[in-house]
């Protein structure tokens, strides 16, 4: 089970630093759509339109970058074997499910492997 809980860390680390890239690629994507709107409508209709348009993608870049969060510190928390790491595990694989496919994979292998009696013991000692 050992093995498991270091390739669960590495997994959420690495899905976690996923999400911050894609939050950041969210982010100037919604700058570059807000210079788009301010280029080919220069007017105060263009303004309002470009500060809707990044306004409402980066609230998207925000929502998803904090949502990345909690899996690098579960990740963390893993590596470390903390045992506050396994139920914060628990709450992020259950959140993962919908995704498929790679959500789902990596949630049900979590669920697995944090159930485990043999885990609860790794990350007491």
């Amino acid at each position: 089970m050992e093995q498991h809980v270091k390739v669960l860390s590495i997994l959420f680390i690495i899905f976690g630093v996923l999400g911050l890239l894609l939050a950041g690629a969210i982010f100037v994507f919604g700058a570059g759509t807000a210079a788009t709107i301010l280029s080919q409508e220069p007017g105060p209709e263009g303004q309002v339109g470009a500060a809707w348009a990044g306004g409402c993608i980066t609230v998207m870049a925000a929502l998803v970058g904090i949502i990345s969060i909690p899996s690098i510190i579960a990740g963390w928390g893993l590596s470390k074997r903390k045992e506050w790491s396994r139920i914060l595990t628990i709450i992020i694989a259950i959140l993962n499910l919908p995704h498929v496919p790679f959500g789902t994979a990596i949630g049900v292998y979590a669920l697995v492997v944090m159930f485990n009696d043999e885990t609860k013991r790794v990350l007491t000692a």
